[in-house]
């Protein structure tokens, strides 16, 4: 929806000529919407600089929000939708900041008056139902980013490369491996085992409920993958259960040792390496 010449002169106008009136009587109306979860200060100034961008495309002509000459009207309100995105407003608090702007106007053309007031507030309100759009169309594209990159850093949380001796590695995962989180694995993996230079990595899935063809699988990769960096690699955490369903299946590790806990794939990579290890003897009673 694209105002007119003499539309976009008389909004530019009618808004221009009470700059304080219309920015105070804006942020009163959002205020109510927002329950006091923002600052007046911070308030005032994005209806202010949304107030401005209106005037200043206004000046320039048609007032469309498609069009070049409105870059600093999507501007402002892209502003406020990364803004509101971050600071964890929804959708609808982020939009009504915008739609407040039609109470206002119907103020204003009302008291001016004039043969023109009811197309021209029409106008104006369709202007503002396309702006509303804009922001959250805006908004929604922030918070998938930010829900992307958050799960990013999830992924990143939940699959730690710790050091467990010199030369030693080891990758605990705890939960389902799918294709997304087995590719963060191997990056980190390989990634730690070209910042220590360690010659061992244990990857333990003591944590994983259950493996299947499609699991086992990216294990392997992951595993041929350190093998090509120079390191070997051991699996641990192989459960009773866990090895019946990988005989069933028919998956084979090849020659790739297995351990059935954590602390027996220490133990040997540990003598691999040279290293004496002993068993603690369980205490007799006396």
């Amino acid at each position: 929806m694209a105002l007119s010449t003499e539309e976009s002169g008389r909004l530019a106008a009618l808004l221009s000529g009470q700059d304080e009136r219309v920015t105070t009587r804006w942020t009163e109306i959002v205020t109510r919407s927002l329950r006091g979860r923002l600052s007046q200060a911070e308030l005032r100034r994005q209806v202010q600089d949304l107030h401005h961008a209106i005037v200043a495309t206004g000046d320039k002509g048609t007032i469309d929000l498609s069009a070049e000459s409105a870059g600093e009207l999507r501007a402002a309100l892209s502003e406020l939708s990364r803004g509101r995105a971050r600071q964890g407003f929804s959708a609808t608090e982020t939009t009504i900041s915008v739609f407040a702007l039609k109470d206002v106007l119907a103020e204003l053309v009302q008291e001016a008056g004039g043969p023109n007031a009811l197309q021209d507030y029409v106008a104006f309100s369709k202007l503002v139902d396309e702006m509303g759009l804009f922001t959250f169309e805006s908004f929604v594209r922030t918070r998938e980013s930010l829900i992307a990159d958050q799960a990013e850093q999830l992924l990143e949380l939940s699959t730690p490369v710790v050091k467990l001796w010199e030369g030693v590695v080891a990758v605990p995962l705890v939960g389902t491996l799918d294709s997304a989180r087995a590719q963060v694995v191997m990056e980190r993996l390989l990634q730690t085992l070209v910042d220590t230079g360690s010659p061992y990595a244990i990857i333990d899935i003591t944590g994983v409920p259950a493996v299947d063809t499609q699991v086992a699988q990216h294990i392997l990769k992951t595993v041929v993958a350190a093998r090509l960096m120079g390191a070997d690699c051991i699996i641990s955490g192989i459960r009773p259960q866990i090895a019946q369903t990988i005989v069933a299946l028919g998956i084979e590790f090849g020659d790739i040792a297995t351990k059935a806990s954590l602390a027996d794939a220490l133990r040997h990579v540990l003598r691999l390496s040279g290293v004496e290890t002993a068993r603690r003897q369980p205490r007799r009673g006396v």
